[in-house]
């Protein structure tokens, strides 16, 4: 069966030539650039199901309104050489915030996903008011340096796990508990003039994935954090995927048996696979651990303690693989977070081990190709989707449900 241009870039880009539909055919456009660039007029005709006079018109709209700018000619075609378009990198800023129990980072990205700066804090258990102090000093710090343009910032997106204050965790200092009375939309919303999105940390990464790293190989995935918590985020056909309750991808829940015989025994992920769980295994063998990065510089035995922990939790990442599988039939899974790269990779090699390489229904496995910082970028994402590509909407529906949102810029 032959497809249509249209049909394989996916429906979210096509429209309908008619006058009324201005502001919906210009943001289908803008997303054609923005997911497909560098790109000629004639292919975004191409893609979108909309004529070249459309498409002039529009284009020269974006231009002149300094969203997009011709980049280059594609040479080594026939005729004359085409003029490609992309999205101007000062087009727009967003601010990316992720808080989790043992970090804080905050970033400034421009409408491309470059990161123009960073601040990151490695700090465990952040209660309520040095958060608001330290995203304070940040953005702050972002406007004096002109990191950013405060006039073309499109929003500030936040990314943090559920139930912040309210899980059991090793460590926790009572006074985290604050963080289960306090409204940070509406102290980020005094903070700043601009649209505030929060979304769960795994979904943001997701987001960040989809928008600017394997989202341009892989249309459908799930993405599996390793954070202080486990957490899951997951992508269908291009859209962040939630779930009537919000709670699609809470991988922590899952339930995994531990053990054999009378010893056999079932436990949830959230309770033995973490980063924490690493640093405690390390802990009660005599290796002090406190941060990702001190990983990296263990010695000989204590990088075999770390090997040895990855090998046990890879059995039971293995089974999760296999559920997602058959639950969500994705193209692939993804494996992101905090874990360092190197361990991140040791780690799906002992997950492969216990793959069967001739079940050819399982999805592919792999590295997450944003690092530490996916969250950050996937709240930033939030804000700067909707600047590019529904400029004219309600900032009141766009900010009650970011995902919800994020499909109706798909569809």
């Amino acid at each position: 069966m032959n497809e249509t241009p249209a049909a394989r870039l996916s429906p979210d880009l096509t429209g309908a030539n008619v006058e009324d539909a201005g502001e919906h055919n210009r943001a289908v456009v803008l997303r054609c650039i923005h997911r497909q660039a560098p790109i000629s007029r004639a292919e975004i005709a191409r893609r979108t199901g909309f004529t070249k006079p459309a498409i002039a018109r529009i284009v020269d709209r974006l231009l002149d309104e300094g969203l997009i700018m011709e980049a280059r000619r594609r040479h080594g075609l026939r005729g004359q050489p085409a003029i490609e378009l992309e999205i101007n990198p000062d087009a727009y800023f967003a601010i990316g915030i992720n808080i989790d129990r043992d970090h804080l980072t905050i970033l400034a990205v421009d409408a491309v996903g470059n990161v123009r700066a960073r601040v990151h804090h490695e700090k465990r258990f952040i209660l309520p008011a040095e958060f608001m102090q330290l995203t304070s000093d940040a953005i702050s710090h972002f406007q004096r340096s002109r990191l950013i343009d405060d006039v073309h910032l499109a929003g500030i997106g936040l990314a943090m796990p559920d139930w912040l204050g309210e899980i059991s965790l090793l460590g926790k200092p009572e006074a985290y508990q604050e963080w289960t009375e306090f409204d940070v939309r509406a102290a980020l919303e005094n903070l700043t003039p601009h649209p505030v999105f929060i979304e769960n940390e795994a979904n943001a990464a997701a987001l960040a994935e989809l928008d600017y790293g394997l989202g341009a190989e892989s249309s459908s995935f799930f993405y599996i954090a390793v954070n202080a918590c486990p957490g899951g985020g997951l992508v269908l056909d291009g859209n962040g995927h939630r779930g009537a309750m919000g709670l699609s991808g809470e991988i922590g829940w899952l339930p995994i048996a531990d053990g054999d015989g009378e010893a056999h025994k079932v436990q949830l992920l959230g309770e033995i696979f973490s980063l924490f769980f690493l640093y405690d295994f390390l802990a009660r063998h005599g290796v002090e651990v406190s941060f990702p990065q001190d990983l990296l510089t263990l010695d000989a035995r204590g990088k075999r303690l770390v090997s040895q922990w990855l090998k046990e939790m890879s059995a039971h990442l293995a089974v999760a693989v296999k559920h997602i599988a058959m639950i969500v039939d994705p193209d692939a899974v993804l494996v992101g977070g905090r874990l360092p790269i190197r361990i991140v990779d040791e780690l799906l090699r002992y997950v492969h081990e216990h793959l069967d390489a001739e079940d050819t229904n399982l999805p592919s496995l792999h590295r997450a190709s944003i690092g530490e910082d996916a969250s950050a970028m996937g709240a930033a994402a939030m804000p700067m989707a909707a600047a590019l590509m529904l400029a004219s909407a309600d900032v009141a529906q766009r900010t009650r449900s970011p995902l919800k949102f994020m499909d109706r810029l798909n569809n």
